[in-house]
């Protein structure tokens, strides 16, 4: 049987204008990679949304994959701004082949 080894799924939708800022922060934290998805439409709270270029609210998926104590640090890095930027912020735990990757 294949080892697996438990890290964090961490996956951040932001506007695609503070992209960089959240990316910014996934480095810091010393996580070794991520991968940024466009979003087209979704519905919230508040609604449904589609991107809209016009205005600069065109949504992004921010995925990465990282130990315990990386995920931490980043989301307590991304938690001042998670309501004043609108970011939502998900992770859970997922199995991964070549732990030392990540």
């Amino acid at each position: 049987m294949i080892e697996t080894v438990v890290r964090k799924r961490i996956e951040i939708l932001t506007d695609k204008a503070i992209v960089r800022l959240v990316t910014d922060a996934i480095d810091a934290a010393g996580i070794t990679g991520w991968t940024v998805t466009p979003v087209k439409s979704g519905k919230g709270r508040d609604g449904h949304w589609r991107e809209e270029r016009v205005m600069g609210t065109d949504k992004v998926f921010v995925l990465t994959i990282a130990p315990q104590e990386k995920a931490e640090k980043l989301a307590e890095a991304l938690a001042p701004i998670l309501t004043t930027h609108g970011l939502l912020l998900t992770m859970w735990d997922v199995e991964v082949i070549r732990g030392e990757r990540f």
